[in-house]
């Protein structure tokens, strides 16, 4: 049976519980929220770990009853001592991935940008398949799904597409999404029914606040421009549309709503992610080779997933699973189904990582 680090538990057990008292004595409303924030985070940890130790002691006890010498409590106790083994090993396993290092991102809602890559309007198509894709699946979770900027294709979908996703733990969900999604299919267009593939990218990135990441107003250029739009009455002939260049990074962020206000609000919201996100990356370079080994490395070159439309199935390259059942992912009803593997996948290879199993 697999073991838990006691002397962990215990400190966990016992910051808990003072906290608990400390939250009982009425303190000052700072320090309340402050608490009460540490100990909203560490009650899904602790509480399993209070009723797992409770079972530990119900098995110690069925165990001396099973050792007692009389045959039929001894009996009825090796029947429990059974039942009560099962418990706690199915216990210890959920505690391990509990106490797995959390990436300091899971909770944030994300910014999730969506580009056609190669494949002309096919691909653009597609790009649009994927955002829709990510809004119903938004929308089944409980999550806002907030459009920030679209750029249409000339038949349709997007060539670029973002879009504020909040809620809690979207980033936890999500983050395995970053990477090249290939599709094959016929186009509309295909008169022969030859199959074309195309692909899109697709990037996940925590949102953070301005205390998160400090961005000088030096190290910044904004510009406005006339908006681009599709024509008719919702053409914007006014400079509303923002462009902002981060100076020491070369990144370009627009934003071409109607508002310019917003629009500067939207860029700054989108810059703000990426430099956190490339702040990450360049934090974890030096861990790249064993990130590469794992699920959900984020390289955003990499094919994580092919949309086969003929034979009606999703495969996911990391994990090698497939399933059949292509129509129900694009509409967001089976997408939780790959993102379910892919973080049973992630814990996996951490836990291995930690006992050190090649």
């Amino acid at each position: 049976m697999a073991t838990l680090p006691a002397d962990k538990l215990d400190v966990l057990e016992k910051r808990f519980l003072s906290i608990e008292a400390e939250l009982a004595s009425g303190p000052a409303a700072d320090q309340f929220v402050k608490l009460s924030k540490e100990y909203a985070e560490m009650e899904p940890v602790v509480r399993p770990i209070i009723a797992y130790r409770k079972l530990q002691r119900e098995l110690e006890d069925a165990r001396e009853m099973a050792a007692s010498g009389d045959p039929e409590l001894a009996e009825m106790a090796e029947a429990e001592v059974a039942e009560l083994e099962e418990r706690l090993e199915t216990m210890t396993q959920e505690i391990r991935i509990l106490l797995l290092p959390k990436d300091a991102a899971d909770e944030k809602s994300v910014i999730l940008e969506v580009r056609a890559g190669t494949g002309g309007d096919e691909a653009a198509l597609f790009a649009g398949d994927l955002f829709r894709m990510y809004q119903r699946y938004a929308d089944l979770q409980g999550w806002k799904f907030t459009v920030m900027e679209e750029s249409p294709g000339e038949a349709g979908g997007y060539k670029e597409a973002v879009a504020n996703i909040s809620g809690k733990g979207v980033y936890a969900r999500l983050k395995f999404e970053s990477g090249v999604h290939r599709v094959q299919r016929v186009p509309a267009t295909e008169a022969s029914g030859r199959i074309h593939t195309s692909a899109a990218t697709v990037a996940v990135l925590p949102e953070v606040e301005d205390i998160d990441i400090d961005i000088k107003a030096e190290d910044i250029r904004i510009d406005t421009m006339r908006s681009s739009g599709a024509g008719g009455q919702h053409v914007n002939t006014t400079d509303s549309a923002v462009r902002i260049t981060h100076l020491p990074t070369g990144i370009v962020v627009t934003s071409s709503e109607k508002s310019q206000h917003q629009n500067r609000a939207n860029a700054m919201k989108v810059l703000r992610a990426r430099l956190f996100e490339a702040q990450r990356d360049a934090r974890d370079s030096a861990r790249s080779e064993a990130r590469r080994e794992q699920v959900g490395s984020g390289d955003r070159s990499e094919r994580i997933r092919t949309y086969n439309f003929p034979q009606g199935r999703v495969t996911d390259h990391r994990i090698n699973l497939t399933l059949y059942k292509l129509d129900k992912v694009i509409e967001g009803e089976a997408l939780d189904e790959l993102v379910s593997a892919l973080i049973t996948e992630n814990q996996a290879a951490q836990l291995a990582a930690m006992e050190g199993v090649s």
